[in-house]
């Protein structure tokens, strides 16, 4: 009986991933909570299975570690080694060697190299880290935190598929949509009896198909964010700091797309924090504080999309390094006068940094800058509010899947561009004729000046010039301006495609889609519009 070798194999990497997280995230739990043996038994569990089907492979190296791991925890289940910070720190480490042996097994190599070897020699003596390398956590962490990992109910039965066949799968939904558009516009030209009736009949079923594969496609945020538990307690180990995390909204669903884009983010966000936020034990003390900080990852849906917020109880924002340092890269002219909000915003400033001096973690203005880039980059926003030595909050609103979008229409010439519905204000027609042909330009909104952009002028279209012409008000974070068009095509689902590389470069556009009639519309890049439009006024202004 002939088997699939490479399947096999990666079954196998896709459990051990599983396997290995579930032991971090128990052993994170038995730190703070050393008698939960309910957690003990499950990570036991963990690695013996992680020992059992390596050695099937015949990948000796890692059965070998595996084999030591499982020793040492059969002692901490018969109480014959008591649970310690160092200890969870030594178990921590041989996490992390398994982790970096998993690849290198799977190569054909099942040497185990010097360094995990010492992690090994540990391991079988049962011997604590360095107690320099740890920072023991004095209360236990919030239930959302702690709790031990659930493993799947055995009675939902469950299939691994490849993300590359869950995207062909929405692919062949959009095309379904598509044709099915262009479909009912031809029975309504044709006026076949009982023809257009049959075709709502199956648009139905088309569209309960196409949101059965965007629900397959979506993922619980919780196994991400308690990724970050381990984050927290290694910086807080290494900077002498105290903290705990706790999560809210694990059950939350998003795209599994949005999940890997997400990672990067909350990394550089979760380093910021407790570098920047959470102050040492004898500061916080100093303040009437709780020496341990609290870190909260919450996530929720809301209007369609899907926040997610991180928080701490620590210093918050300091105001005046920050005007300080906008004043001296020239940011602003006046930033003292700007709000909080506005002012905040300059941090995802590439360079910006309001550290005393360079370490490891910060000090050289990188990472922020990362975060606004690939939020805006999933057609996010992110908001900032902070209090002094109350601590700060950073919300990031997300889509909640890349692959199809509420787009509202609109027309220039003979083309149809498609902006974001979740970008859109409202809609106006463009007082009197000022500003005809001019590119860009300000227009009065009840009393309040609105930048705009012509995109007739910005792309360059052709065909007679309207008589009227109306405004598409959008907004990104807390900018507005207004989108002048020719005609306003209403709202309507678009299933978002990449570019070419022939449009790779233009600014303004972040993808394309199919019409009904079977025409490519492009979907415009409201953060990239604004910014640009923004900059370009206020170049116009200072000169």
């Amino acid at each position: 009986m002939e088997f699939d070798a490479e399947a096999l194999l990666l079954t196998f990497i896709a459990e051990t991933e599983e396997n290995l997280r579930t032991i971090e995230e128990g052993l994170l739990s038995l730190e703070r909570n050393p008698g939960d043996a309910e957690v003990l038994q499950t990570v036991f569990r963990m690695a013996h299975t992680l020992k059992g089907n390596s050695a099937s492979l015949g990948f000796t190296g890692v059965a070998e570690f595996a084999h030591v791991l499982e020793d040492l925890l059969e002692k901490l289940r018969k109480h014959a080694e008591p649970v310690t910070a160092e200890l969870v720190t030594t178990l921590l480490e041989a996490v992390d060697s398994l982790r970096e042996m998993l690849p290198v097994a799977v190569e054909g190599d099942h040497e185990i190299s010097a360094r995990h070897r010492e992690v090994l020699r540990r391991l079988s003596a049962g011997a604590a880290a360095p107690k320099a390398a740890v920072a023991a956590t004095p209360e236990p962490a919030p239930a959302a935190a702690t709790e031990a990992p659930s493993r799947a109910d055995d009675s939902n039965r469950t299939l691994r598929v490849a993300i590359d066949k869950l995207d062909r799968l929405m692919t062949l939904a959009g095309e379904i949509a598509i044709s099915r558009g262009r479909l009912a516009q031809i029975l309504e030209e044709s006026r076949l009896p009982g023809a257009l009736e049959a075709h709502q009949d199956a648009a139905q079923l088309y569209a309960e198909l196409q949101e059965l594969v965007m629900q397959v496609r979506m993922v619980p945020v919780g196994p991400t964010l308690r990724q970050y538990v381990r984050t927290v307690r290694d910086l807080a180990a290494a900077q002498g700091k105290l903290a705990r995390v706790a999560i809210q909204g694990e059950d939350v669903e998003v795209d599994t797309t949005i999940i890997e884009h997400l990672r990067d983010p909350l990394t550089h966000m979760i380093r910021n924090a407790m570098h920047h936020g959470i102050e040492t034990p004898e500061v916080r003390r100093g303040k009437g504080k709780d020496p341990c900080g609290a870190i909260a990852l919450s996530a929720w849906r809301e209007a369609g999309s899907i926040v997610v917020e991180l928080a701490d109880d620590g210093a918050g924002f300091n105001r005046a390094r920050i005007v300080e340092e906008a004043r001296r890269r020239g940011l602003s002219d006046d930033p003292e006068r700007l709000p909080d909000a506005e002012l905040y915003r300059l941090v995802f400033e590439p360079g910006f940094s309001t550290a005393e001096r360079v370490t490891e973690w910060s000090g050289r203005g990188m990472g922020m800058d990362v975060v606004r880039d690939r939020i805006a980059a999933l057609r996010g926003s992110i908001a900032i509010e902070s209090w002094p030595d109350a601590g700060t909050s950073i919300k990031i609103r997300l889509p909640l899947t890349l692959a199809i979008i509420e787009g509202f229409g609109v027309g220039i010439g003979a083309e149809t561009y498609v902006i974001p519905v979740d970008r859109v204000v409202e809609c106006m027609e463009l007082p009197g004729r000022a500003g005809k042909r001019e590119r860009h330009g300000i227009l009065q909104l009840r009393g309040e000046a609105l930048p705009f952009v012509r995109l007739r002028e910005l792309f360059g279209a052709g065909g007679a010039e309207p008589e009227r012409e109306s405004v598409v008000v959008v907004r990104h974070d807390l900018a507005r301006a207004g989108i002048v068009v020719d005609r306003l095509h209403g709202q309507a689902q678009a299933v978002i495609k990449p570019l070419g590389e022939l449009f790779q470069g233009v600014r303004g556009l972040c993808g394309s889609t199919i019409l009904g009639d079977g025409k490519v519309a492009f979907i415009l890049d409201v953060p990239g519009l604004l910014e640009n439009l923004l900059s370009q006024n206020m170049a116009a202004t200072a000169a």
